[in-house]
């Protein structure tokens, strides 16, 4: 006997024949014809050397070792049609693009996503880095930008409203930072950001405040280019940063990390929530879900 398995198109063509009883049966169930079928017996029964079926006037039943091959190749065949049904199912569940930066998705979207799957268990929700172009190939954007860039084409989802963060643990060791002239002596965790920042930054913060920093007040400060690591530099109590409301609310609302100075805000400025060039009805439950989550939190 060859060493090689038998294929399934084989499997299938036993499993039927030994399901049904009957060549003709199968063959009408497969879309093959008699003589195809009863082929593709022979060739299996000569693969495994031994006969599986005892032909009869009307029909075929199995023999000895053919009942234990229709266990193993029923079981295999109808596994294999489950999988086949579920990647059908998977295709054909609506997918939304959704493109935004990084700490939007990490700190605010992830964390809710499971609400959202709770409404829409049907879709799924795939977020993508922002890119030249990017609303060529999304169905929702969440962007950062300020009303000039993104208000004729989006509305506002989260103003930026920004207040210094630190860990209760920092802010009882180095605080209190209230007087914004004290954060400027403080160490300070920095967002690696283009010249002039497009969000607030330590220097545009201060300058709020009219507050200069000394030149030497700086040599313990850390910088980092993603905000994530930043918020994680804040939570291993190495400095004051800058927290975004909306990216850190939850981790104010467990005290993980608290206030250390005065808010700000910049009305024009936030994400911006930008509908597709066309749109269905998986990106407008996706944007609505969007607005109606901000408001609720």
């Amino acid at each position: 006997m060859p060493d090689r398995l038998p294929e399934l198109g084989w499997m299938r063509i036993f499993a039927e024949v030994a399901r049904l009883g009957s060549f003709s049966a199968a063959a009408a169930g497969l879309g093959l014809t008699q003589p195809a079928v009863s082929y593709q017996i022979r060739r299996l029964e000569e693969q495994f050397g031994v006969a599986l079926l005892r032909r009869q006037h009307r029909g075929v039943e199995l023999t000895a070792e053919g009942e234990r091959l229709f266990q193993v190749a029923a079981k295999t065949v109808g596994e294999i049609d489950a999988l086949a049904r579920s990647f059908r199912t998977e295709a054909q569940r609506p997918v939304v693009r959704l493109r935004t930066d990084y700490a939007f998705s990490a700190l605010w979207l992830i964390p809710r996503m499971h609400g959202f799957r709770l409404l829409h268990p049907e879709t799924i929700v795939a977020t993508q880095r922002l890119e030249p172009g990017f609303r060529d190939d999304a169905d929702v954007v969440v962007v950062f930008g300020t009303k000039a860039e993104f208000g004729a084409i989006g509305s506002l989802l989260l103003q930026e409203k920004v207040v210094p963060v630190c860990t209760p643990g920092f802010l009882d060791r180095n605080g209190p930072f209230d007087d914004p002239q004290l954060l400027a002596k403080a160490i300070l965790i920095h967002l690696d950001s283009p010249m002039p920042s497009p969000w607030f930054d330590w220097r545009s913060y201060l300058a709020e405040f009219s507050v200069t920093r000394d030149l030497h007040a700086g040599r313990g400060d850390v910088s980092f280019n993603t905000y994530s690591l930043v918020v994680q530099a804040a939570l291993s109590e190495q400095g004051v940063a800058i927290g975004w409301m909306g990216l850190v609310d939850t981790l104010l609302s467990t005290h993980m990390l608290v206030e250390a100075g005065p808010p700000l805000d910049a009305p024009d400025r936030g994400y911006w929530l930008i509908p597709p060039r066309s749109a269905n009805i998986d990106s407008e439950r996706l944007s609505t879900w969007l607005v109606d989550e901000v408001g609720r939190t």
